[in-house]
């Protein structure tokens, strides 16, 4: 038996995954793993299962050994995201929306204090909507209000929407709203667009600690932006990264100013891993 695993961990690491090195295997209770993330003095990495899962935030080493259960009181109808604020907070980003019809969009707010628990934990609850959906839902080429990606930015969260409109996989609209309880409409902010495939529409995005970077994923690739100023964010420097491995990419977080870390949900006998990214200087 032992021998069987090391040749399964030999191969794992052997795998042609291009650009990417795989850290580790996640556990199998993370096979639609959809967010990741980390909060200022703790080792863990918080991740979480998007819709049809059990409302769970897990807690894992980088070995990807989970360490930690959080039942959420509150329902999973789509989470696809983490992002945290300075206190240590996590948000978590119920708002999935593949068919563009949902009128109950949220972010569940997970207090510093509560990531500790060892009981069922309460939620605070952020409410939205998209000032420019009138239909639910809309025509086919206004497929714009699916959503799997924001970040926590100067008491703001910023989402960035995934489009399902034919020819327009790439555009991502870039919205905000108040980072505190309560019901919101979003601003929208600006566009970005990244190619025209299905493998370009974005399933997340990160800012790095000091505030000066961001990044958004795709499953092709992933789009590091610089040197912007204020919530200018797309207009600064950027420097784009194509991936050699195909896979469904779902969550990505700056490990440090130079690597990312990315994960990818597991499918076929295929992903289910994460890996880092090295930046360019």
């Amino acid at each position: 038996m032992k021998k069987l695993i090391a040749l399964f961990y030999i191969g794992l690491l052997s795998c042609d995954t291009g650009n990417l090195r795989v850290v580790t295997d996640l556990p199998h209770a993370l096979n639609e793993a959809s967010g990741i993330e980390k909060v200022a003095n703790s080792n863990l990495l918080w991740m979480i299962n998007d819709s049809g899962n059990k409302p769970v935030l897990f807690g894992l080493d980088t070995l990807g050994n989970i360490q930690k259960k959080l039942k959420i009181k509150a329902k999973n109808h789509d989470w696809e995201e983490l992002t945290s604020d300075q206190a240590g907070n996590i948000y978590i980003g119920d708002f999935g929306n593949n068919a563009n019809k949902r009128k109950n969009l949220r972010i569940l707010i997970v207090k510093h204090n509560s990531l500790t628990s060892s009981k069922d934990v309460d939620v605070e609850k952020i409410e939205f909507s998209y000032p420019n959906q009138k239909k639910f839902p809309p025509k086919n080429k206004k497929m714009q209000f699916d959503c799997e990606a924001f970040f926590h930015y100067n008491d703001s969260l910023f989402l960035l929407t995934k489009s399902r409109s034919k020819n327009q996989f790439g555009q991502t609209n870039l919205y905000k709203i108040p980072a505190k309880k309560g019901h919101h409409q979003a601003e929208y902010v600006t566009s970005f667009n990244t190619c025209n495939e299905h493998g370009c529409w974005i399933t997340s995005a990160d800012m790095n600690s000091i505030h000066n970077k961001i990044v958004i994923l795709a499953e092709n690739s992933a789009w590091v932006f610089s040197d912007f100023k204020a919530n200018n964010f797309f207009d600064g420097k950027v420097q784009s990264y194509f991936f050699d491995f195909k896979s469904q990419k779902e969550s990505v977080l700056f490990k440090n100013d130079s690597t990312l870390w990315i994960t990818d949900e597991r499918s076929n006998g295929k992903g289910g891993n994460l890996y880092e990214l090295k930046l360019k200087p």
